[in-house]
């Protein structure tokens, strides 16, 4: 093959790859406080000039880029068209997160992680004191909110427990609200944020599968009225059941459900 069709190939590669909107740009980010929270969760607040006038919607979501496992220094990847990627063409550590709070005037954020073995953001997080160097990209696409909804339903694990407290803060106080979320274990829950709020606890079987507590109250509705909303976010392919019987078994229109798949288990 001729260099010149070779090039032309690596030229209709790269433009197959930029079909995706670029993300925002990452912005330095220093962490300024790291709380431990509960076995299973820590906060950290991070602080940057870049935070500066961010205000993240509701459920909306940043990037949080660390160290990769290993390295020392913070590399800044850049953005292909369709991901990024460190100069070496590997991927960045590089993880979404729902910030919990947000000071758009002191330019401050506070992330909350679960805390596992293995998960290469949480494995920083836990020596990650005042003074460690991160980067954040955001804020993405809010959830847009339905003040008009005759009920809510919300469903939720660990991941998803700063987007189910900033829903609760911002649904109007007179809605119908049902609130429920899969802890590991009732101890891992920091209620210290709930103040005014309702929110149904559940805690995971030991054999369960992560979810499975929200996929059962799912599949436990018969119908869903017209003006009605579902908001759901947790591990993958529990987000993928209660899609299933929403949108397939009850034929839920698109409008009235929002389920992400926020996390998938690590492979053995």
């Amino acid at each position: 093959m001729s260099s010149t069709n070779e090039d032309r190939l690596t030229k209709d590669r790269l433009e197959r790859l930029r079909v995706r909107k670029e993300p925002p740009p990452l912005v330095e980010v220093t962490v300024t406080n790291h709380t431990v929270l509960t076995p299973r969760m820590l906060r950290l607040t991070i602080a940057g000039d870049g935070l500066v006038g961010m205000y993240p919607g509701p459920a909306a979501s940043v990037r949080l880029l660390v160290p990769s496992p290993g390295a020392d220094a913070l590399v800044w990847p850049e953005w292909n068209g369709n991901e990024f990627l460190l100069p070496d063409g590997s991927r960045p550590a590089l993880r979404t997160f729902t910030p919990l709070r947000v000071d758009a005037e002191a330019g401050t954020m506070d992330l909350e992680i679960v805390r596992h073995a293995g998960g290469v953001v949480s494995t920083w997080a836990e020596t990650a004191f005042p003074g460690a160097q991160a980067a954040l990209s955001g804020p993405g696409r809010p959830y847009d909110l339905d003040t008009d909804a005759s009920r809510y339903l919300i469903l939720g694990d660990e991941t998803a427990l700063p987007a189910v407290r900033q829903l609760l803060r911002a649904l109007p106080t007179a809605m119908d609200v049902e609130a429920h979320v899969e802890v590991v274990s009732g101890e891992a829950v920091d209620q210290s944020d709930d103040a005014g709020m309702v929110i149904n606890w559940h805690v995971a079987k030991p054999a369960a599968s992560p979810g499975e507590a929200l996929v059962a109250i799912a599949e436990g509705l018969e119908a869903l009225d017209s003006d009605a909303q579902v908001w759901a976010a947790g591990e993958a392919a529990a987000m993928q059941a209660i899609r299933t019987h929403l949108f397939d078994k009850l034929g839920v229109s698109r409008r009235q459900a929002t389920v992400r798949g926020y996390w998938k288990p690590a492979r053995s």
